[in-house]
Formats: C-alpha cells, structure tokens, sequence
C-alpha cells in the first residue's frame, strides 16, 4: 500500500461497497469508527447516519451563522447536513468525497434534507482530500470525521487544509491515531487499513504534521483509547486483537491559521456576522483593511 493510487483506489472500492449496501462499518471488516457515541440523536437525514465517524467535529461550537464550511471525505453527508443547519441561509456547507456511489448518496439525501429544513445550502463536489475541488482562502472551517487516516499522504491533506481556509479559519477534525506502533502483521493488511486502522499515524506524528502545515495553534479537544473488543470481531483482526488492545485512539483536534502580517483582525475574523457588516459596508473602505 506504498502507491497512493493503489491506497485511494482501495478506500474507494471499500467505502463503494458501504454505500451501496447502506451498512454500518468503516470498512469491509474491523473498524474504529463505528463508536455509537458518535451517533447524533435527531439527526435531520437518519439515512446519512453510516455507522462511519469517530467523532461529531460539529459539536464543538467552531461553526458560526453564515461560514462556508468544508467536509473532508463527507461519505453520505452526515455532519454536511450538521454543519449546514448551523450556518443556516447566509452560510453554506461542502462536501468533498473520491467515491462516485458516496456522492450519489449523498446528493439523494440532500434532496431530503432540503424537505426537512427548507435549506437549500449544501453541495457535494468529488475529489480528493489532498487535492481539494475549492479556492484558495475561501473556507470559514473545514472539519472531517474519521477520514483522514485513510489518506496515503496526510501531511499533503493538511496543507492543502491550511490553503483553502481564510486566514484566522479553523479546522476541527474527529480521527483515529495510535498511542504505540502497529505489529508488522497488522500494519500490511488491507482490510485493517480500509478499517481506519492501518493507515492511522502515531499521535505525535500526526499533530506534528499539523503544526508543520503552518497552524498556529493545536489543541486537542477530545481524546479517548479504543480496547482490543473494539478492534476485533472477525477472523483477521482476531489474530492481532490482544496487540492492538490500546494501540487506536479517536481524537478531535482544533486548528488555527493565524491572520498573517498586515491584516485587520477584524475583517478576517471569520464570523459570518462580521462578515456580513462589512459586506454591506462600502467595498472601498472595506478594501482599505486589506494590505
């Protein structure tokens, strides 16, 4: 799984089967991400609830009335449709799937929570989380549930985080990272790495490769270790249950881009209602803020 072709191509073909079957697994076998705490009561599509997240990134109060917020590997549109009621009319929520079968889903659901809010501000695009489908500086927060661990260059999907966010934008991000080392046995499996796990990094080389992607700031919000029963299940990762009792956490982690130099705190904020004032303001003396 050294080939990042050959590690999107087996993500996609296992979170295809997930979509088309509508079942409740991060992957074909094992998983980290089927934590029924992640599960949001009242959600206003339950048939965008996969059984898939680690995490609610949404929960944590980084989402404002009229932010653009962007959802990395957005699978069905769970926490789109989430994140979507939050910005409410003025604001609007993206999400960004590899997966032909998961968009499809996603779109189809769309359509239902437009007949539950009456909001019609949600969009899914594919791509790539390491080559986002959107601008430069265009994104209020970008969040993401149990997906990044999948990528085969995650390093590459922070920076290109840090590119599409607003300076002083925010990330917020529910995934799987591992306290200790894998087993040989079980960092060379595919299932196990369709299952989160595989793929994950060790925790300090994951929040490094936030801070070297230019974040100001890193902080950990929440923080909680899977047991060995929460790994296993099935013939493979039987095997290696007792190596791996301990060894996954789910964590969510917030970022921060800073301003940079020679911007007004203000208009770069990244509140939708500051936003807002100074779209009404005059452009000159809005443009006078900017270097």
């Amino acid at each position: 799984m050294n080939d990042p072709n050959e590690t999107h191509d087996l993500v996609r073909k296992a979170y295809a089967d997930v979509a088309r079957k509508q079942s409740s697994c991060c992957g074909p076998k094992a998983s980290c991400c089927n934590d029924t705490a992640c599960t949001v009561p009242d959600h206003p599509v339950p048939e965008a609830e996969l059984g898939l997240s680690c995490g609610n990134p949404v929960a944590f109060g980084h989402i404002n009335t009229g932010d653009v917020v962007l959802d990395l590997g957005s699978g069905a549109g769970k926490d789109v449709f989430l994140a979507a009621q939050k910005v409410g009319d003025a604001g609007r929520a993206i999400g960004v799937d590899m997966t032909p079968e998961m968009l499809a889903l996603a779109r189809k659901n769309a359509v239902k929570f437009f007949a539950s809010t009456g909001l019609a501000n949600v969009e899914f695009r594919e791509g790539t989380i390491e080559n986002l489908p959107v601008d430069d500086a265009s994104v209020d927060v970008v969040i993401s549930n149990c997906v990044i661990n999948l990528s085969p260059d995650k390093p590459q999907v922070f920076r290109d985080v840090f590119r599409v966010l607003v300076p002083g934008g925010k990330m917020v991000v529910s995934d799987i990272v591992l306290n200790r080392p894998l087993p040989e046995s079980a960092r060379s499996d595919a299932d196990l790495y369709a299952a989160c796990i595989a793929g994950a990094l060790l925790r300090e080389e994951y929040l490094d490769a936030i801070r070297r992607a230019g974040f100001d700031s890193v902080e950990l919000l929440s923080d909680h270790t899977y047991a060995a029963r929460q790994v296993g299940g099935d013939p493979v990762t039987a095997e290696v249950g007792a190596a791996l009792d301990g060894v996954a956490a789910s964590i969510t982690v917030l970022a921060q881009k800073g301003l940079g130099r020679n911007r007004c705190l203000l208009c770069q904020a990244g509140s939708g209602a500051i936003k807002g004032l100074f779209r009404w303001m005059s452009g000159r003396k809005a443009r006078r803020c900017l270097p």
